[in-house]
C-alpha cells in the first residue's frame, strides 16, 4: 500500500513537472541558482547579521520570502500567453525608469517616495519609509524591455509607411509643418531609441559609473541583438562615449568641482594599488587615522583574494569560510569568492557553466521568436543576466575594480533578486509562446505523406511480395 501511495506521489509530481511549459533548461537554470543561493547566503551573512542585530535564521527566514515573491513573479509571467501584453507593458519602461532616476538624481523627498544616501551613495529610493529599492536594478530590465518594444515599432512603422498606426506621438507631431522632419525613420530613431538610451545612461553615471557602463553596454548590446545595422548601433556607441567624455571633461574643467563624488570614486578605484606590503611603510604606520583608511581599502580585495586562494580545488565545504568573517559585503559585491572558498575550483566551475548554458539557451530561444520584440527581449536579458555575472566573476578574481555588482539570482539583495526574476520570467513567457507556437504550426501542415497514400504503398509493397513468392 505504502508503495503504490509513493508511487502515485512520484507519478503525480512528474506529471506536473511534465506539464509546465517553457524552457525546461532554463527552468532547471533558475531552481539550480536558487538552491546555491539558499546555501551561500545562510553560510555568508555573519557580519550582516551582527549590523542587523539578529540571528542568520531569521535572515535565511527573509530569503526564503523573497524567493517565494520572486518565484511568484516568474510564474506571473510565465503564465502571460499574449505577447501583446508584454509589448504594451514594455513601452512604458523608459517614461518608470526616467522618473525613478529624475527622483534619485535630485535628491527627491516626496510624501510617499524619497531618494537615499547609503554609504555616501545615492541609488536607492524608499517607499513610504518602509520598502527600499534599488533604482539602477529595476532600470536594467525596464530599459531592454522598452528598447525591445522600440524596435519592434519602429520595424512596424517603416513597413506600414504613411498608414502606421505605430510610434503615434512621431507621427502626429510631424502633421506639424515645423516638425514634419520627425517623419524620417533616422529622427525616429532619435526619438526613440538613441534619446533614451543616451540620456538613461548619463543619469545612472550621475549615481554609479560602474551600473552606467553596464546599462549602456548592455542597451548597446540589445541594439545589435534587435538587428540594427552596425552602422547605427557604432553611432549610439560613439554618443554614449562623448556624453561620458564630456562629462569627464566638465569634471576637469570645473577642478572638480562639478561631479566631484563620480569621478574622484572613478580615478581612486582605477589608480588603487592593492598591494598588501605598502601597510609596512614606517611613515603611514605613525599616521594611524591614514594607516586606518589604508586598511580599510585594502582590506576587501585581498581578503577576497584570500579566499579564491584558499578554496583551491574542492574548497573548505559549507560554512568553512573565514574571509567572510573580514569582507563586510560577502554575501553581496564577493559572492563568487565566497562559493570559490568553500566550493572551490570545482564549484566556480558549475556557477560559470549555469550562466554560459543560460546564454547559449537564450540565444536557442530568440532564433524561435518570429517577431522583433521577442528576439531582441530574449537576447538582451539574456545578455543582462550573463555580462553581469561575468563582470561579478572578473572582479571577484582581481581583475579589476570593485564596481558593487551582484552575481545574478545568487547574491543578497532584493531589488536585485526580484529585478532578475522579472527577466527570467520574461524569457520563459516567450520561449514558452515561442514552442506553442511552433507545435500548432507542425500539428497545422499537411503531413508529407497522406493517410491513404501510405496504405497504397502497403499494398504495392504486399503485392510485390506476394509475386515474389509465387515466383
Amino acid at each position: 500500500m505504502e508503495k503504490t501511495e509513493n508511487r502515485a506521489v512520484r507519478k503525480g509530481l512528474w506529471n506536473f513537472i511534465d506539464r509546465i511549459e517553457g524552457d525546461k533548461v532554463v527552468w532547471v537554470i533558475v531552481f539550480l541558482l536558487l538552491m546555491i543561493s539558499w546555501l551561500a547566503i545562510f553560510s555568508s551573512t555573519p557580519l550582516l547579521a551582527l549590523e542587523m542585530k539578529t540571528d542568520r535564521l531569521s535572515i535565511m527566514k527573509e530569503q526564503i520570502i523573497i524567493t517565494g515573491l520572486g518565484l511568484g513573479i516568474i510564474f506571473a509571467l510565465y503564465s502571460i500567453r499574449k505577447i501583446g501584453i508584454l509589448r504594451w507593458f514594455s513601452q512604458l519602461g523608459f517614461g518608470l525608469s526616467f522618473v525613478l532616476l529624475l527622483i534619485l538624481d535630485t535628491h527627491a523627498d516626496l510624501k510617499f517616495i524619497k531618494a537615499e544616501n547609503i554609504n555616501d551613495a545615492w541609488r536607492t529610493l524608499s517607499l513610504f519609509g518602509k520598502v527600499q529599492f534599488h533604482v539602477f536594478e529595476v532600470v536594467k530590465v525596464a530599459m531592454i524591455m522598452y528598447l525591445s518594444w522600440a524596435i519592434h515599432e519602429y520595424r512596424c512603422d517603416i513597413k506600414e509607411g504613411k498608414r502606421s498606426k505605430h510610434l503615434k506621438l512621431a507621427n502626429r507631431l510631424a502633421q506639424n509643418k515645423n516638425l514634419d522632419f520627425l517623419a524620417k525613420p533616422f529622427w525616429k530613431k532619435v526619438m526613440y531609441i538613441y534619446f533614451p538610451l543616451l540620456s538613461i545612461t548619463g543619469m545612472v553615471m550621475y549615481g554609479s559609473n560602474s551600473s552606467a557602463l553596464i546599462v549602456g553596454g548592455v542597451m548597446l548590446a540589445t541594439l545589435a541583438v534587435g538587428g540594427l545595422e552596425m552602422k547605427e548601433v557604432w553611432i549610439g556607441i560613439i554618443s554614449v562615449a562623448a556624453i561620458a567624455g564630456l562629462a569627464y571633461g566638465t569634471y576637469k574643467l570645473s577642478d572638480g568641482r562639478i561631479l566631484k563624488s563620480r569621478f574622484e570614486t572613478l580615478e581612486s578605484r582605477l589608480t588603487m594599488n592593492t598591494d598588501p606590503t605598502q601597510l609596512l611603510d614606517p611613515e603611514l604606520r605613525k599616521d594611524k587615522e591614514a594607516y586606518q583608511k589604508k586598511l580599510d581599502k585594502l582590506r576587501q580585495p585581498n581578503a577576497a583574494m584570500i579566499a579564491v586562494h584558499e578554496g583551491g580545488l574542492i574548497g573548505k565545504g559549507p560554512g568553512g569560510s573565514t574571509q567572510k568573517y573580514i569582507v563586510p559585503v560577502m554575501f553581496g559585491d564577493y559572492m563568487f569568492s565566497f562559493l570559490l572558498e568553500e566550493y572551490g575550483l570545482w564549484g566556480g566551475i558549475i556557477i560559470i557553466i549555469l550562466y554560459v548554458s543560460l546564454l547559449a539557451r537564450g540565444s536557442w530561444i530568440a532564433r524561435l521568436c518570429d517577431s522583433d520584440f521577442a528576439k531582441t527581449a530574449v537576447g538582451g536579458l539574456t545578455l543582462l543576466i550573463s555580462a553581469q555575472a561575468f563582470l561579478h566573476m572578473y572582479i571577484n578574481v582581481g581583475l579589476g575594480p570593485l564596481t558593487g555588482q551582484t552575481l545574478p539570482l545568487v547574491s543578497h539583495g532584493n531589488s536585485s533578486f526580484l529585478s532578475f526574476c522579472v527577466a527570467f520570467g520574461v524569457i520563459l513567457s516567450i520561449s514558452r509562446m515561442a514552442n506553442n507556437k511552433i507545435r500548432e504550426e507542425e500539428a497545422a501542415a499537411e503531413p508529407i505523406y497522406k493517410k491513404d497514400d501510405i496504405q497504397s504503398s502497403m499494398d504495392v509493397l504486399e503485392q510485390i511480395d506476394n509475386d515474389e513468392f509465387n515466383f
